[in-house]
């Protein structure tokens, strides 16, 4: 029987990516922590923990009339970022997948009433909220597979696919890592201001409204109050989470939603990047493991919170 043994919000910003000097130079002088605490996590967490498979939900791959699965035995080549090939570009990697579990996470998708593909495609694009992460913490011979958010994806969507996720990983073999990759609030700075805001200090997150609402539940996540984040989205909305924090939604679904209780390490500093707000925070596997996914009624929806026009 697999098992969740860690999951990982964590932000993956193409700072992380300049070399050092330039973070340097962007940041006062100083070096940014999501740098040094991605580097911690894989000394403290990574390279100590016994896993099989790291399934990274993806904020910035969108798919529209379903969930998608990457189901390649291998991804590897070169990669450029079309949003900022300044930064992050000629990005090598190279890690094997994990095509046994994806095609498993999709055989779910009817008991919880969803639509999940499992594709593997060669030539199926990569992006940099998995290349990064895996720069930084991928180690060769661990399978690293990738699931897209849906952009038309309500918050009971994003759930249901956690849940089929969840049991496909309790029905596999696999000891696993989650992570959902991905911001806090999301508003950047319009571009003629935007290179007054470069710096981490969260003063220059877009407002201070996002700021609070960040700090707030960055603070439930540490007490382990899962349950009251979800039933807040609604308010959270306004200030427009990364992907409609789909990445977390999913996470949480397969970790068992409000029962889960597990509570967050944070690793650097909560830090603006041109507007938003990026934190690392890891939640270690609880004694007796994390609660079983939910069951899906399909004729109900406990999370009826239609995403803002």
């Amino acid at each position: 029987m697999g098992e969740v043994v860690g999951a990982g919000l964590l932000a993956h910003v193409p700072t992380i990516m300049l070399p050092e000097k330039t973070r340097r130079e962007l940041n006062e002088g100083k070096e940014i922590s999501l740098v040094t605490g991605l580097r911690r996590l894989r000394e403290e967490v990574f390279d100590t923990l016994d896993y099989d498979t790291v399934v990274v939900l993806d904020s910035h791959w969108a798919t529209t009339v379903e969930f998608v699965v990457t189901a390649q035995p291998r991804r590897a080549g070169l990669f450029t970022s079309e949003e900022l090939p300044r930064g992050m570009r000629r990005i090598p990697y190279d890690y094997p997948g994990d095509p046994e579990l994806a095609h498993l996470i999709a055989s779910y998708q009817d008991k919880h009433a969803t639509w999940i593909t499992a594709i593997d495609d060669p030539y199926l694009p990569v992006h940099y909220a998995t290349i990064n992460l895996w720069s930084y913490l991928g180690v060769p011979e661990k399978r690293w597979i990738s699931i897209g958010v849906c952009q038309t994806a309500e918050v009971e969507d994003s759930l249901r696919l956690g849940r089929a996720l969840g049991d496909a990983i309790a029905a596999s073999d696999r000891k696993v890592i989650l992570i959902a990759s991905g911001a806090l609030s999301h508003t950047f700075w319009p571009l003629r201001h935007l290179r007054a805001h470069e710096a981490s200090d969260p003063r220059h997150i877009f407002s201070d409204a996002a700021r609070e609402a960040d700090l707030e539940r960055i603070e439930w996540f540490k007490a382990g109050d899962h349950a009251r984040v979800l039933a807040t989205m609604p308010e959270f909305f306004p200030h427009k989470p990364e992907a409609g924090f789909r990445h977390y939604l999913m996470m949480i679904g397969a970790l068992g939603e409000g029962d889960c209780t597990a509570r967050a390490r944070q690793y650097g500093d909560y830090e603006n990047s041109v507007g938003t707000g990026q934190v690392h925070l890891w939640f270690d596997r609880p004694e007796g493991g994390f609660p079983r996914p939910r069951p899906t009624d399909a004729s109900a929806d406990p999370y009826p919170y239609p995403y803002p026009a």
